[in-house]
């Protein structure tokens, strides 16, 4: 644990608002706090360097933060459920374990002074515990990625415990562990608590498992060897005749209760989101939605470093007076020698602007990114010491999610199973969204190596240089209100990676777009993955790594829809709306950390697009910048008809010459064979970024960069060149009043594409 971190409650506030800071402490020394704007929070000295404003506005202390823990680790717990215990009686669960460790993990536990733990062992042998005394085990063990239906049964006319399992596959016939008894007492109190995929000790919950646990059941009564067996048999997935209780685990995924089919409805409450809406031991390929079959989908992956909220106390907070101005902002904290910040944005008050223009800050993509521990550092020893060297030198933030995997990792990484890690949440400090976070060390050419939250700060600095007022509006905003949020400003402006969005974001982008708002997609890789909210928790996200595109991890197969809303999850491209629909770009190839530039087209000649390039001397464009030292660079999108790019687009300029060391790589989708590709062009030509300008129904315009290192430019020189000097060009025009028209399409045209 670090001696000092901390976290928001929320990631964007508006004047009349609360934000709620939450911090650990384990200095011995006192907690100071103060608030700043956030001007530049790029560490380079080849830049501006880190550039704090004091603001006059105090946050109020709550408390004064401990030392606090972290609480892995999801499981379920059922309140009030020991009556179901009171006599003989019989439990079953259909079980895929996932993960052997050095720990009991416990399947089913009852909480109590005479509570039991049905569990496997470090072995992966099934075991059971009785009031922390009598024990017993099942020899051969489980084995990884399989179905067993386990079972205890306890008989009170003489007070003997047994245990087994049953394999489930096509014709489970044989009960397993069969006679491994214990003579026990039960004495279970009627308001003891059962709890699924972990245990209580001493007030902590501990040994918690990971793996799929399926329908959970107890019988009032011992059952006998037959009807075990037959309960293991595929079609008795849905059958509870006799039972006291049995939890679906398939009835209301997207929810954090669990459901009681049983006489008494004893309902359950899920701790630390695991994942939903998974396959369970009967599903063949048949169904590929839960909502098809939900028999299929009655599962629950639970895992042992699962963390969705890490409940520490309010140490300071901040209710934003009227009038304070819509930017980046930063909680500072200092405890002793130690310090930390929490960046967080202000917005304007609803329905209100301050300015013409909006940056939309990526605050759902920061927390799908957030706590990225990256393969570079943890696998390179040499990488992991050039970065704390510069870091160093920098005076970046010194801390690496790498090193700190107690606050939960991101969606980019795994689960200790080597699952992917689907479900995210900002509700615990994100190291890597913080100001002066350094993502890649420098390597001579590869400038600042930021990305996400501080890389955005080039956008907005660069702003204040030119003296251009705007207001900060985020992702969560967005989301909530749609068109309302975007409908009164003439110009809205991405940062660098703008990936992740949910229907109604993308619904509100296209209908800006369409109502004649001025679009400007200063990024690369944007509006690729589809992702979906809890619909109880904000802050708390969920994104499905289905089939295609680069991923860091691949979703089961089956489990491509999400559990939050339902919908089909993954690219969305494969959703029918790709990025070129939305912006005339999209995701292309990416690379290592390097940049190139741009170089611009014949097309750029043309009329309605000859004004971007006033005061411009060369064809040659953004071959420099803090970001991978070129505004080409990392990830690249391009343009494409077939997958909406308009016909009357213009590509204005194209990069090139990208090293041949990054190495460059085409984005699955892209590929059909190892020789062939989807859009028939060769491997080598899809290796681009196209910026790209087309006009839009009511007066309305698009310009897209497709690149993430494009807004490192813009700072080059102090912001007095060529990417500078474009993009103000086009923001100026883009405020002008004069409307832009939709040309008729050129006849002689063979695609439309004007400069492809």
């Amino acid at each position: 644990m670090l001696p000092l971190a901390a976290y928001a409650d929320r990631l964007s506030v508006r004047p009349g608002e609360t934000i709620r800071f939450h911090a650990h402490n384990a200095t011995d020394a006192p907690v100071e706090g103060r608030l700043v704007r956030v001007l530049c929070a790029d560490a380079n000295p080849a830049g501006p360097g880190l550039q704090l404003e004091d603001i006059e506005f105090k946050p109020a202390k709550q408390s004064e933060p401990g030392p606090q823990q972290v609480p892995h680790g999801s499981y379920g717990v059922v309140s009030g459920a020991g009556a179901l215990f009171a006599n003989s009686f019989t439990v079953t669960c259909r079980v895929w374990p996932t993960h052997a460790n050095q720990q009991i993990q416990s399947l089913i536990s009852m909480v109590g002074q005479a509570g039991f733990a049905l569990s496997i062992d470090p072995e992966l042998r099934l075991s059971l515990k009785i009031a922390e005394q009598a024990q017993a085990a099942v020899m051969t063990p489980l084995s990884l990625r399989r179905w067993y239906m386990v079972f205890f049964r306890f008989d009170a006319s003489d007070a003997v415990a047994e245990i087994g399992y049953v394999p489930l596959n096509n014709s489970p016939d044989a009960l397993h562990g069969h006679g491994t008894q214990i003579d026990a007492a039960m004495n279970i109190e009627a308001d003891d608590t059962l709890i699924f995929a972990a245990t209580q000790s001493a007030g902590t919950v501990t040994q918690h498992f990971t793996g799929k646990l399926e329908r959970p059941t107890v019988f009032g009564r011992c059952l006998s060897d037959a009807e075990l067996t037959s309960l293991a048999q595929p079609e008795a997935v849905t059958e509870v005749r006799g039972a006291g209780a049995c939890w679906d685990f398939a009835e209301a995924p997207q929810s954090s209760v669990i459901h009681d089919i049983g006489p008494d409805a004893l309902d359950g409450l899920l701790v630390n989101a695991p994942t939903r809406a998974v396959t369970s031991s009967t599903w063949r390929g048949q169904a590929m939605h839960f909502v098809q079959a939900p028999a299929h989908f009655g599962a629950i992956h639970f895992h042992a470093d699962d963390i969705d909220d890490c409940q520490w106390p309010v140490a300071f907070e901040w209710t934003v007076p009227e009038g304070t101005k819509s930017d980046v902002y930063a909680l500072m904290l200092r405890a002793g020698d130690s310090e930390e910040n929490v960046p967080f944005h202000v917005v304007p008050p609803r329905g209100t602007q301050s300015a013409r223009i909006a940056v939309l800050a990526s605050t759902y993509t920061y927390t799908i990114y957030g706590n990225h521990a990256r393969l570079e550092y943890q696998v390179d020893k040499e990488w992991r010491k050039r970065w704390h060297t510069q870091v160093e030198q920098w005076g970046c933030y010194p801390h690496n999610p790498g090193d700190h995997v107690e606050y939960g990792l991101s969606t980019y990484n795994t689960h200790v199973d080597g699952s992917g890690i689907s479900i995210a949440s900002w509700h615990r400090p994100m190291l890597n969204v913080r100001i002066g976070y350094l993502t890649y060390c420098d390597e001579a050419i590869r400038g600042s190596g930021l990305r996400h939250f501080p890389a955005d700060s080039h956008l907005t600095y660069w702003l204040q240089q030119q003296g251009l007022e705007y207001d900060i509006v985020t992702d969560v905003e967005l989301d909530a209100e749609g068109y309302e949020l975007l409908e009164n400003y003439r110009v809205v402006l991405t940062g660098s990676h703008p990936e992740y969005h949910t229907s109604s974001m993308m619904d509100a982008l296209e209908q800006y777009r369409d109502q004649g708002g001025r679009f400007c997609y200063l990024g690369g890789n944007g509006f690729y993955w589809k992702i979906a909210k809890s619909p109880e928790r904000d802050g708390v996200i969920e994104i499905r790594r289905g089939e295609g595109g680069i991923r860091a991890w691949a979703a089961e197969p089956g489990e491509y829809y999400n559990q939050f809303d339902g919908e089909y999850g993954g690219l969305w491209r494969r959703n029918g709306r790709p990025p070129q629909n939305l912006t005339g770009v999209g995701f292309t190839a990416q690379g290592n950390f390097h940049g190139s530039y741009y170089r611009r087209t014949a097309a750029s000649e043309d009329a309605r697009v000859a004004w971007m390039f006033k005061n411009i001397d060369s064809d040659v464009l953004g071959n420099h910048g803090l970001s991978a030292h070129g505004a080409a660079g990392f990830e690249l999108d391009r343009t494409d008809k077939r997958l909406g790019t308009p016909d009357h687009a213009i590509v204005v300029a194209a990069s090139e010459d990208h090293p041949a060391d990054a190495p460059w790589v085409l984005v699955p989708e892209e590929l059909l064979t190892h020789i062939s590709t989807w859009p028939g062009e060769d491997i080598e030509s899809l290796i681009r970024a196209d910026m790209t300008f087309f006009e839009t129904d009511n007066g309305g315009a698009v310009f897209s960069v497709g690149s993430i290192t494009f807004c490192g430019s813009l700072l080059t020189n102090s912001c007095d060149n060529e990417i500078s000097t474009l993009v103000r060009n086009v923001v100026d025009r883009f405020l002008d009043e004069a409307e832009f028209v939709i040309p008729t399409p050129a006849a002689d045209s063979e695609d439309g594409l004007v400069g492809h």
